[in-house]
């Protein structure tokens, strides 16, 4: 029955990355009609769950933080692409479009899933445990290069606006290129053992004794479709972004919204995988997810977006306003007084989605 299951498993999260390749390709750059629109909600949803499925493969067969990384490292990368071809569209709202989608990529998994998980985590085990170490480092990063990237261009005076000069923009790029690079050194050579999931004494545990380990033929497979399913979660995502836009100004709500629900579109493959290993008590797995996707977003997208601002027209925007300031200065605030114990019970995961809470309600309501 179990291989049968594992069968059945292996055949759909095969299929659905391949449908939902096709789907992409049917549909790109097409008006659909509200039928297409749910086949592809429903493509978009089976991909989201491929891609979870293939990650947790690869994160098994190279062990973590390899795994979160791979996961986080390829969704990000989809999602500058699909930020750049959208600036390249034109119109006025491209010269936000970066600031954003990074901003709300680092509300999402800082406070969303951060707080999903030790929720999760304190009620099922009674408190979450973690490494302060890892953890600290992962936040530290995050909120040095949020605060280079979205805070200093709103106080800068070299070119009017809440923008960098091309210097400045340079400078910034740079330097999150290097944060994140001297990150992911850190994270996977030197201090590996500083994001590695711990026991409730403390002990780290260095490999799993559940299930074996994926032969590497089957985890090249597996990297291979989930770079597909992501293509495809991306590339949907954006194909039925007219479609939520209408409903937004349907709605009357503020523009913003579709940013936020596409984002959540696609940072849900990571959503879902950081849930299941905070069931699991692996909350560090759940927190290098989390972390690790906010440094991505913002270390790979600021240097590709100041790479494509040379042949882009129009301004680009980075500054965050004085209301997402305040949430981004609380929600380091808050962060660093949950790491530093290594330990949190359900207050901290309801804190953190309390801040979710008030991001998406500024979002419809600022």
């Amino acid at each position: 029955m179990i291989a049968r299951h594992r069968r059945l498993a292996a055949q759909w999260t095969t299929l659905v990355p391949l449908l939902a390749a096709v789907l992409l390709v049917l549909t790109w750059g097409r008006d659909l009609p509200v039928a297409v629109v749910a086949l592809v909600t429903l493509v978009l949803a089976g991909a989201v769950l491929a891609a979870v499925h293939h990650a947790e493969v690869v994160a098994h067969r190279v062990g973590e933080p390899f795994g979160s990384l791979v996961l986080a490292v390829a969704v990000t990368i989809i999602e500058v692409a699909l930020i750049v071809t959208l600036m390249a569209d034109g119109g006025e709202k491209s010269s936000t479009l970066a600031r954003d989608t990074v901003f709300a990529a680092v509300m999402i998994t800082c406070n969303g899933i951060v707080g999903l998980c030790l929720l999760v985590a304190s009620l099922r085990h009674g408190t979450a445990v973690f490494n302060p170490e890892g953890t600290g480092a992962a936040l530290a990063t995050v909120a040095t290069l949020a605060t280079l990237s979205l805070v200093l261009p709103t106080f800068t005076t070299s070119k009017p606006g809440p923008e960098f000069s091309t210097v400045q923009l340079t400078f910034a790029a740079l330097s999150s290129l290097i944060l994140y690079g001297l990150f992911v050194t850190t994270q996977t050579v030197r201090h590996r053992d500083y994001f590695l999931p711990i026991t409730r004494h403390g002990e780290v545990i260095t490999t799993e004794e559940h299930a074996e380990a994926p032969t590497t033929h089957t985890a090249r497979i597996s990297l291979a479709l989930l770079g597909l399913a992501l293509v495809g979660v991306v590339g949907l995502a954006k194909g039925v972004s007219p479609t939520i836009e209408s409903g937004v100004e349907a709605a009357g709500l503020h523009h913003a919204v579709v940013g936020v629900i596409i984002a959540l579109l696609v940072l849900l493959p990571e959503t879902i995988a950081a849930l299941r290993s905070a069931r699991r008590d692996r909350v560090q797995t759940s927190l290098n997810l989390a972390l690790g996707s906010a440094m991505a977003s913002i270390g790979l997208t600021i240097p590709a977006v100041a790479l494509a601002s040379l042949w882009l027209s129009g301004p680009l925007v980075l500054g965050l306003g004085a209301t997402h300031m305040v949430l981004l200065a609380l929600t380091v605030v808050v962060a660093s007084l949950t790491v530093v114990p290594g330990r949190a019970t359900p207050l901290q995961g309801g804190v953190h989605l309390v801040l979710f809470a008030a991001y998406l309600e500024l979002a419809i309501n600022p």
